[in-house]
């Protein structure tokens, strides 16, 4: 925070809290309207009327008390532009000392489970709703509370991996994170050789397509696509690059929508979790995601 805003955080707090209890003082003094204590003030709405009758005391040294409150707090915790308070809490300490304390409780559940294989895990019913736990807290917002994934973001129950179903090549996603990207090819096919692409595209998985359309889109599959998908359309899981003859589609298996993953490419992100949530948790994570793909 620059010098200003943090002046002007400190000043304008001050004047509030001088302002607040002025207010009320004021307020609480008698003689504040032309109405005598006990008559009505003139101000009525809907058969309510307002009668002029002072606050009772313990409400209005509530007011005070809320006043005294907010000066100890932000003597003691930061508040005041970049003052840290007397205490020197900081969300960050806290939430580090909380992760500490979990980690000392839970840490050897994990270390216990960690010193199993993968596969052994995912037939321990134990072991997996502890998976499940965490998947529900780190996973569902992208993949779904069923692992059914979304637009964008793949399905792990259907046995279709774009970079591999081992349970190492699992593990090595959720430590690590994956990076894919699918380059935008508009520019150098231009509008005919997408649609002639795209009819291609679509063939691989069976689909009706116009048959001249297909077969120069398959001279251009040729020529610009077969070294991450492979001359066959089926991906290399060494790239993540997707099987293109199975009729699923991470962003979408509709004309448009393949029409526009070769015009404008793709870009997706799967984010490390091993500093996160370190070796121990992702082993347990990575035995609940390969269990729901398993038969």
């Amino acid at each position: 925070m620059s010098a200003f805003l943090h002046w002007y955080v400190i000043v304008l707090t001050v004047l509030m809290l001088i302002g607040s209890w002025w207010l009320i003082r004021w307020t609480s003094k008698p003689g504040q309207t032309d109405a005598a204590t006990g008559d009505t003030t003139g101000h009525s709405w809907d058969g309510l009327e307002e009668f002029n009758n002072p606050l009772p005391r313990w409400w209005l040294w509530l007011f005070y008390i809320t006043l005294v409150f907010a000066v100890v707090y932000l003597a003691l915790y930061p508040g005041l532009g970049n003052f840290k308070g007397m205490l020197g809490w900081t969300q960050e300490s806290q939430y580090n000392d909380e992760v500490a304390k979990a980690d000392t409780e839970f840490g050897p559940i994990f270390a216990k489970y960690a010193a199993t294989d993968i596969p052994t895990l995912a037939h321990d019913a134990e072991a997996i709703k502890i998976g499940q736990r965490l998947f529900i807290n780190y996973c569902a917002q992208c993949h779904g509370s069923d692992a059914g994934g979304a637009l964008g973001f793949p399905n792990l129950r259907d046995g279709e991996w774009l970079y591999g179903s081992s349970p190492e090549a699992i593990q090595t996603t959720i430590l690590y994170g994956r990076q894919g990207a699918m380059p935008a090819w508009g520019a150098a096919l231009g509008d005919q050789g997408v649609e002639e692409v795209t009819a291609y595209v679509m063939s691989l998985s069976g689909r009706e397509v116009d048959t001249n359309l297909a077969t120069a889109g398959q001279a251009r599959f040729q020529a610009m696509c077969i070294a991450c998908h492979g001359a066959d359309g089926k991906g290399n899981q060494l790239l993540g690059a997707p099987d293109l003859t199975n009729d699923i589609w991470l962003y979408g298996g509709s004309k448009g929508a393949i029409s526009q993953s070769i015009r404008m490419g793709r870009s997706g992100k799967m984010p490390a979790h091993k500093d996160f949530l370190g070796e121990d948790k992702v082993h347990l994570l990575a035995a609940y995601v390969y269990s729901l793909s398993q038969k």
